[in-house]
């Protein structure tokens, strides 16, 4: 007697981005390492986004490319989301297409103090998660906190000015985007576990210390000056609210991403 060989299929939304394209990267490896299993199971991983055929879909728009996508999926890593706006629309449309093709996890990353900074795009990402919680979907939701590339593009802006302005008083907890790909990976290919606890990276620092250490690194000088600002948001990150010190897991540091830039 033989058996029909039967694939499981994970789809990652933005599968081209700085996390999705190495969330991407991990299932497929994950899938050769297992090679099939007697009973013939293998796995397929496709990628979605904007561009990338023959998946290139505005998750914003939705339509009928969004339902080819899913068809016959049984997770979604869902990656996808921009600080532009529409992350709420974007996962509304993946939710209704993931239940008419009757997805069985949904797995989404967040950021650590969604509920805590009242910024803008957090807020919006806190929606998001309300979303996915309500969606009907077995659903898990890691946090994290900002990832290493992150913190750079803000430090190379700073830079380009003679002196580098930074908020007053705020600390940063920077993680490597390949653990929280990892983590990813390890999540998508589990059940779904509701909130899981946060991944934050190995240790929180005041941003003139991550700014002295961006520096060193590329050999340029500049005077640090701190600045106070006002509003909400600024609050909540001056006292933490994005921050997450007693899941300090991450490994990589700031000092150890930068050599990895610069070499």
């Amino acid at each position: 007697m033989t058996t029909t060989p039967t694939t499981t299929t994970i789809l990652v939304t933005g599968g081209t981005g700085t996390l999705g394209r190495l969330v991407t990267e991990r299932l497929r490896a994950h899938g050769e390492g297992e090679g099939r299993t007697d009973e013939g199971a293998g796995r397929e991983v496709r990628v979605l986004s904007r561009r990338s055929h023959p998946y290139a879909v505005d998750l914003r728009a939705g339509g009928p490319g969004l339902d080819e996508a899913l068809a016959g999926v049984d997770t979604v890593v869902h990656c996808a989301s921009s600080p532009r706006g529409g992350d709420e629309r974007a996962a509304r449309n993946l939710v209704a297409a993931a239940r008419r093709a009757g997805v069985r996890h949904l797995v989404y990353i967040s950021i650590v103090g969604v509920d805590r900074v009242p910024l803008g795009y957090y807020r919006s990402k806190l929606a998001v998660e309300r979303i996915v919680e309500e969606s009907g979907l077995g659903w898990t939701i890691l946090r994290a906190t900002q990832f290493h590339d992150l913190v750079l593009q803000v430090l190379e802006a700073t830079a380009k000015l003679p002196l580098m302005l930074l908020p007053a008083g705020v600390s940063d907890q920077p993680v490597e985007v390949s653990e929280v790909a990892d983590r990813l990976c390890a999540l998508a290919l589990g059940a779904p576990a509701g909130h899981v606890p946060d991944l934050g990276g190995p240790a929180v620092r005041p941003l003139p210390e991550l700014a002295r250490a961006y520096l060193r690194a590329t050999g340029r000088r500049r005077a640090l000056l701190n600045v106070p600002l006002a509003g909400k948001a600024y609050r909540g990150f001056r006292d933490g609210g994005h921050l997450a010190p007693q899941r300090a897991e991450g490994r990589v540091t700031f000092e150890d991403f930068l050599a990895r830039r610069t070499a």
